[in-house]
């Protein structure tokens, strides 16, 4: 999104920012007299969405794609931290991937209103970002996008692959508790567990994902209670907990609590597809609900 220049936002549904009000959108700059820059512009009345998705389907959207399965391996991740420290580090990253969504969204209805465009994805609020400061970093902006985009690809990917394997595992696991003579590689799983996936993935609204995600969440809810029971089902002496564990195994404590918690990439696609895109960032709106 470069200053002096049309671009064509040929978008579907599918992709990280909705369909926008027109097909040409002027991107203003500091010289073009065209534009008032005083002109009050609200993003929000411009945005033509096909399938809104509503405050409480975006709050179940969220709620899946920040607290993933790796919020099941909560125990191993105290387990390299201690208990103490853990408590305290998982606190202090939840509040800062709030504060970080948080300006992310922020700066892009700033940047939505500064450029009276509709909407704007994750890649396209870096390139803008840029666009719109200092001057030496303006032509780094293509660069930006382009890094944002490799990024959120990569994230996304190495995600399936551990919840493609950790369905795989898991039902491999339960078929050998009840049939412990039917043996089957954890490969042929992975397959079949993909075929479903694929299956849902041809749904292209966020809207009609909602019950997806909703199912996801209830069967998450259901197995992290049943590991909670069976952790405290014989409570260990608390004597004998790690309260501070070595700073070498800290990396993996971290790693597994940002897995468990984070997913930037799941924000702008859901704000630019609610319906009150407004709510996602207040006091008790969306984010701040979904995160506590």
């Amino acid at each position: 999104m470069r200053k002096n220049k049309d671009i064509d936002l040929n978008l579907d549904d599918f992709t990280s920012t909705t369909i926008f009000a027109t097909k040409e959108v002027r991107i203003p700059n500091d010289n073009d007299e065209s534009i008032d820059s005083n002109e009050d512009y609200n993003p929000f009345e411009h945005r033509v969405i096909e399938h809104p998705t509503s405050t409480m389907g975006s709050l179940i959207h969220i709620l899946k794609g920040s607290l993933g399965t790796g919020i099941l391996a909560m125990p191993y991740a105290f387990k390299h931290a201690g208990l103490v420290l853990g408590s305290i580090a998982t606190i202090v990253i939840g509040i800062l991937c709030t504060h970080c969504i948080h300006l992310l969204v922020s700066v892009s209805h700033e940047l939505c209103r500064k450029l009276k465009v509709p909407s704007l994805s994750l890649a396209e609020t870096c390139e803008a970002a840029f666009d719109n400061g200092p001057k030496r970093l303006v032509k780094y902006s293509g660069l930006v996008k382009t890094l944002a985009d490799i990024f959120l690809v990569i994230t996304h990917s190495m995600g399936v692959c551990v919840y493609i394997v950790f369905i795989a595992e898991s039902t491999q696991q339960l078929v050998k508790h009840w049939y412990p003579e039917f043996e089957m590689d954890t490969r042929i799983y992975s397959v079949i567990t993909m075929i479903p996936l694929l299956l849902s993935m041809q749904i292209r609204q966020l809207k009609y994902l909602v019950p997806f995600s909703l199912i996801a969440n209830v069967c998450l809810v259901i197995g992290f209670g049943i590991t909670l029971y069976y952790i405290f089902e014989e409570t260990p002496d608390v004597s004998k907990v790690s309260l501070f564990e070595s700073l070498e195994r800290f990396p993996t404590f971290l790693s597994t609590i940002i897995f468990a918690m984070e997913g930037v990439g799941v924000i702008m696609p859901v704000e630019n597809t609610m319906r009150q895109p407004q709510r996602l960032v207040d006091w008790f709106g969306v984010l701040n609900v979904a995160m506590g």
